[in-house]
């Protein structure tokens, strides 16, 4: 397992190689973003670190053709932890995705993983979430989706305290935002707050600045890394 020097986050890449999806309708930003992610990220990741990519990977509908983009991204300098966003349509049974995910490749789902030595070391866990109720509620299908994403985190939480040693950090991957304007408790809220987590981070908006966005949760940092709110740079968030 890697010995993790660094550890970089960037959600939503929306890649599409089998069957191009241009992403401009979501504003000239977007223009060649797949060339942007894999030119940049190569200056400033190296092989010994971690990158977190927490949602919305591909715009492919089915796992053969997501593994087009999931190669690309695999052959990229890193180890890479990835989670479920709400357009990764082709992630269903994730013992299936695992047999076939490329190597340094792994998918967090109802569990944790662990990087790094003894005593120095990161353990990564989280869910997809989904909308929390803000200045609307939510509809009574709304509230069981949330309701079971809560089960999931709980669960990748439960996961990753098991895995957790002395002097590990602890981050939470989202792909939905944590909590949404004016950022009144939910029921993911408790569960976060009461993790030890060092940093949460979530991706999902697009054309929203970072200060418009939940900024913590019991006192822990929450940052949004969709990958057009970093100008497709990999942000990094721990250096160990």
């Amino acid at each position: 397992m890697l010995v993790a020097v660094r550890v970089f986050a960037l959600a939503d890449l929306h890649l599409s190689a089998v069957s191009p999806k241009p992403m401009t309708i979501f504003g000239p930003g977007w223009a060649e973003h797949p060339q942007a992610i894999f030119t940049q990220w190569p200056q400033v990741v190296t092989e010994e670190d971690l990158v977190l990519l927490p949602g919305d990977l591909s715009w492919a509908m089915t796992l053969d053709d997501a593994l087009v983009d999931l190669r690309q991204v695999a052959e990229l300098p890193g180890e890479k932890v990835i989670l479920r966003g709400n357009h990764d349509y082709w992630w269903s049974s994730v013992s299936k995705l695992r047999a076939r995910l490329p190597e340094r490749m792994h998918a967090v789902q109802n569990d944790a993983l662990r990087f790094g030595p003894p005593g120095a070391g990161v353990v990564v866990c989280g869910t997809r979430g989904w909308d929390t109720p803000g200045h609307n509620p939510l509809d009574p299908q709304d509230e069981k989706i949330l309701s079971r994403e809560a089960e999931r985190l709980r669960l990748s939480l439960g996961a990753a305290q098991r895995l957790r040693q002395p002097g590990d950090h602890l981050i939470v991957m989202l792909h939905y935002p944590p909590a949404s304007p004016p950022f009144q408790p939910n029921v993911l809220t408790p569960l976060l707050a009461e993790s030890g987590a060092d940093q949460i981070v979530f991706g999902h908006l697009h054309g929203i600045p970072q200060e418009r966005t939940v900024g913590q949760v019991g006192g822990i940092p929450a940052c949004l890394v969709a990958a057009d709110a970093l100008s497709f740079w990999p942000r990094l968030l721990l250096e160990l």
